[in-house]
């Protein structure tokens, strides 16, 4: 961080160190001190969100995240920032990494099915574009089979954020298939100035669209969010 830039209003406060590794620090989920801290050097490894990690049958920790090409360019020239969607395997004893690219595509702002958020998952749902905010489609990767299985590309001049997962029933859980829901994200034509809130199927090959809503105004590209049952708005308004 540079102060003087942040009080100067000069550009991003954020400087990077290129001589530096980036290091991956785990700890284990009953430690009494971060003393048990381990670090793991992950050379080119710059990652903003991690989609999930899971510790694996082997006591392997596996990490699913999309790592920035260049993070020079993402502070100062944020449009030539490509991110590769990577899986990597710490192994806990040897320190030994393994890396694979899922896809070359530039993919960002992912989600899964929450229900296995630090469980292993099969299936992770991404934002595909090369600007960091501004997303063109969106994506379904197959963990397992180390591909891209179904995709569906918004339309010319049409673009969304951040996507998100929703189990279909309001019982979802571990017992329904994994992709069992929908996708859903803020799309917004640049043409027309027109927005809407888009939801497709999940389990479809082209991620078919089963309901749009226009919105009465625009929700900016890049945006986080959560989606919440009616029952779950119940309930954090009565408390």
């Amino acid at each position: 961080m540079d102060p003087f830039t942040l009080m100067a209003f000069k550009g991003m406060p954020v400087r990077t160190l290129p001589a530096k590794v980036p290091q991956i620090g785990l700890i284990p989920r009953y430690a009494t001190s971060d003393s048990e801290m381990k670090w793991f050097l992950v050379p080119g490894f710059n990652a903003f969100h991690i989609v999930n990690a899971w510790e694996d049958d082997h006591g392997n920790i596996v990490i699913i995240a999309p790592n920035a090409s260049n993070m020079e360019n993402y502070f100062y020239n944020v449009d030539k920032t490509h991110f590769f969607l990577e899986k990597l395997r710490i192994n806990m004893k040897t320190g030994e990494i393994e890396r694979a690219v899922l896809s070359e595509r530039s993919l960002e702002m992912g989600s899964i099915n929450p229900i296995y958020a630090g469980k292993k998952s099969r299936y992770v749902y991404m934002a595909v574009g090369e600007h960091i905010s501004k997303k063109a489609g969106v994506v379904k990767i197959d963990l397992e089979l180390g591909c891209e299985v179904a995709s569906r590309n918004y339309g010319r001049d049409c673009f969304g954020g951040e996507v998100l997962f929703v189990g279909k029933d309001a019982t979802f859980g571990l017992e329904s298939d994994e992709d069992d829901g929908f996708v859903m994200s803020y799309i917004h034509n640049e043409i027309t100035n027109e927005s809407q809130f888009v939801v497709m199927d999940a389990k479809s090959p082209s991620l078919d669209v089963t309901a749009v809503v226009k919105l009465p105004g625009r929700v900016p590209y890049g945006f986080h969010g959560i989606f919440l049952r009616e029952r779950e708005l119940h309930k954090a308004f009565r408390a």
